[in-house]
């Protein structure tokens, strides 16, 4: 039997299906996943026979995950043959999978998957490659699609498997492992069998072995039509997304300000022994949204400032465009949110990249009516608070800590990486002009007593606004000025020795310190 119509089938078309998504580039250099396995033989296989072709360099990788004793030892000693005999390098690694399962509490499946895409994307970046080649097939995709179905999905989870996801690239996605196979055997090739393959004890396996054959006894096809109808779906999100990105735009506006520093690192308190001017690891530009508003942390001294900064934790996968826009404040409508064409989906779109479980945003949704004003819902990364006529949606921000900052004297101090406060007196003569603005506030010193304390408004504060005769609560104060929980959980006052407030922080001064013509001295404060 002729077997070169086979061969020649397979390898068209994959290189149809890498021109049509686009999976490679000139001259570039590619990672293939080698397990050892049908898939991944036959993928390397077939790279290697277009590899002039398109013009690209091959190297493997394989990973021995030390799961299955003797077959882990004889799975890595058939890649090295393999390799050595294709002239193609192979890069090993070993892992203790357990042990990562252990100390991660995963299960082993999910702690393979962490370990072996992690090794991929730190080898294709010490090697500088382009991509790294997986060997899912069309009956994998299927697969995925189904359990997403069963275990309940948006429109997303009906695409099964995609061709490219970031770096990680599939040629082989159009074909069924039984062409896969067909193809093995016409080149006389061997492959290695995992034999955990062979048992339904895992989600994914039963709905290879048990459900999918039941699905072709009523249709042979039924694989082959249901890849079809994710390449369908997945053209008909490409509508959907658009419609549902006006839907969004329509909806939502970024914040004015923000409520957070735009890094968490600690603050660094003045030590009353040595002025600080600069703390050597500190930037000191304002943030460009909100300077006036701060979590307050833990305070240490200068001699304790971190030598590196604290950064934003992300995962090999983020997308920098994404994350950015996810970590931006932003409002919601709802009477324009009531108005879209599928006002819950619109929603579940906003929250969802967010950490909102769907549970989460059902009870959000059927809350709009019932208005629960002050109301906040967390996610595992962002918080969101009901606030009349909006849905307000900001990233989580670390929680103050009850301990306040104390400003024994004059000088300067660092209130985190890039704010610092100024503690200043001047001379007021008779052509003083005090601070008219937010971020500056001018006070008679002369009743002023030391040490000062930073700290967060707290239930029954009280202050007499500037230009005003009786005392108010700051709590009545920021509501008369719109602001939202989060800017009100957020906002400071500085007070005196005598616990009297002084200075609603980038808002109002205490009209009891004001600045009079028979004002001597002046307490000038700064963020800078």
């Amino acid at each position: 039997m002729n077997k070169l119509p086979t061969i020649s089938t397979f390898v068209n078309q994959v290189r149809h299906f890498a021109h049509q998504h686009q999976l490679f580039t000139p001259r570039g250099k590619y990672i293939v996943a080698l397990s050892g396995g049908a898939d991944s033989v036959s993928l390397l296989l077939v790279l290697k026979h277009l590899e002039s072709e398109l013009g690209i360099t091959l190297e493997a990788a394989h990973c021995n995950f030390h799961l299955r004793g003797d077959e882990s030892l004889r799975d890595e000693q058939f890649c090295q043959q393999l390799c050595r005999r294709l002239h193609v390098p192979l890069h090993l690694v070993h892992f203790d999978t357990h042990a990562y399962a252990d100390l991660h509490h995963v299960s082993i499946e999910m702690a393979a998957r962490d370990l072996r895409y992690a090794y991929f994307e730190q080898l294709r970046r010490d090697i500088h490659a382009h991509d790294i080649c997986v060997a899912h097939h069309r009956d994998d995709s299927v697969e995925t699609l189904l359990l997403n179905l069963v275990r309940g999905t948006g429109l997303r989870g009906l695409r099964g498997i995609q061709p490219r996801n970031a770096h990680i690239i599939r040629p082989l996605l159009s074909h069924s492992r039984q062409q896969i196979e067909q193809y093995l055997d016409a080149l006389g090739e061997s492959y290695v069998t995992d034999s955990t393959n062979l048992h339904n004890d895992v989600k994914r396996n039963k709905i290879r072995l048990n459900v999918i054959p039941l699905l072709r006894e009523l249709n042979p096809s039924a694989s082959q039509s249901i890849f079809e109808t994710s390449l369908r779906v997945t053209e008909a999100l490409k509508i959907f997304d658009d419609a549902i990105q006006r839907s969004i735009a329509d909806v939502t506006t970024p914040l004015r300000g923000c409520t957070c520093l735009k890094c968490t690192n600690q603050p660094v308190e003045k030590s009353p022994n040595q002025p600080v001017e600069k703390c050597p690891n500190q930037s000191v530009e304002k943030c460009p949204n909100q300077p006036l508003l701060v979590h307050l942390r833990q305070v240490h001294p200068l001699s304790n400032c971190p030598n590196q900064p604290v950064e934003n934790c992300t995962t090999p996968q983020t997308q920098n465009s994404k994350l950015k826009t996810q970590n931006s404040p932003l409002t919601i409508s709802v009477p324009r949110l009531k108005k879209q064409p599928s006002p819950e989906y619109t929603l579940h779109e906003i929250l969802s990249p967010r950490g909102f479980t769907s549970a989460q945003i059902e009870q959000i949704y059927t809350s709009l009516d019932t208005n629960p004003t002050g109301k906040i819902i967390t996610s595992c990364t962002h918080e969101l608070a009901f606030d009349r006529s909006t849905l307000i949606l900001q990233p989580k921000t670390p929680t103050p800590l009850v301990r306040p900052m104390h400003i024994p004297e004059t000088g300067t101090y660092v209130l985190s990486d890039n704010l610092k406060l100024k503690v200043e007196t001047e001379e007021c003569g008779d052509r003083y002009e005090p601070s008219r603005t937010a971020d500056c506030a001018s006070l008679d010193a002369s009743d002023i007593k030391f040490p000062l304390t930073l700290r967060h408004i707290q239930p029954g504060d009280r202050f007499v606004p500037f230009g005003m005769t009786g005392t108010k609560l700051l709590s009545d104060y920021l509501t008369d000025r719109k602001k939202n929980i989060f800017e009100k959980r957020a906002q400071l006052v500085l007070t005196d020795a005598q616990q009297r407030i002084l200075w609603l922080v980038g808002e109002r001064t205490d009209n009891r310190f004001r600045i009079t013509p028979h004002t001597q001295q002046a307490l000038r404060l700064t963020l800078q």
